[in-house]
């Protein structure tokens, strides 16, 4: 096929097919990560036409800057959301292959029929674009992993999921304290980081209150020193 996929600005088809073959060959022998790049791939690869587009991230103002922490004032958005159970590194896999799979066409179309009658279901699937981060937290003693929807879609718009594990949401607007990192994803260097975040949060004085969130900008095969990763936690700053 031609053209060039939206969410992974300059490839064509062939040039990702071909970076796709190699990364497969060499996780061949990781089951965990060959899932999370599949999915990954099946996620980007859904936007085929003209010239690239930027993957759309939530809306956000920032309050506060201080070296690599920000306090950010976040707009509502909506969320895609799955829990799984399993440790740290395997739930990220598991739970972005089933939104990989929404987003990809595994949904119902909703088509409202008239102004006033109830919305309707139709055996067509509808194919949703691939923003960023994809987020993780832990919450009740699962694993909370998010999509973001896109913001041209409303939750009377997005497609009904196929995959009951699957629930859309409204984020209401927040406060939330931020670190940015580069690296690699491993738990280690995610526990470090969430503790400095909640440090600087009880040095600014500020109440937290959610659970961290570990947010991802970039798919598997981006090398670790340009990979953009994020600890966020919502907080309360009066």
């Amino acid at each position: 096929r031609k053209g060039k996929n939206l969410n992974c600005p300059g490839l064509s088809w062939s040039q990702l097919e071909k970076k796709t073959q190699y990364w497969t060959q060499i996780m061949n022998n990781d089951s965990k990560n060959k899932t999370f790049l599949l999915a990954f791939i099946t996620a980007s690869i859904i936007s085929v036409g003209p010239p690239a587009m930027a993957i759309e991230e939530p809306s956000y103002r920032i309050m506060t800057t201080e070296g690599n922490f920000e306090l950010r004032q976040y707009s509502p958005y909506i969320v895609a959301e799955t829990y799984v159970e399993g440790d740290f590194e395997a739930v990220g896999s598991e739970g972005f292959r089933r939104l990989a799979d929404y987003i990809g066409g595994k949904n119902t179309k909703k088509e409202s029929i008239s102004m006033t009658a109830p919305v309707s279901q139709k055996p067509a699937s509808e194919k949703i674009a691939m923003t960023s981060p994809v987020s993780q937290a832990r919450e009740n003693g699962q694993w909370r992993i998010a999509f973001m929807m896109p913001s041209a879609y409303t939750m009377e718009t997005l497609p009904t999921p196929d995959d009951d594990r699957i629930v859309l949401r409204e984020e209401d607007a927040k406060i939330v304290a931020a670190i940015r990192y580069s690296g690699t994803w491993g738990k280690e260097r995610y526990e470090s980081h969430a503790n400095k975040l909640m440090d600087w949060i009880a040095k600014k004085g500020w109440k937290m209150t959610g659970t961290p969130i570990w947010a991802r900008y970039n798919p598997p095969f981006t090398p670790w020193f340009m990979r953009k990763n994020e600890i966020l936690i919502p907080v309360q700053i009066q």
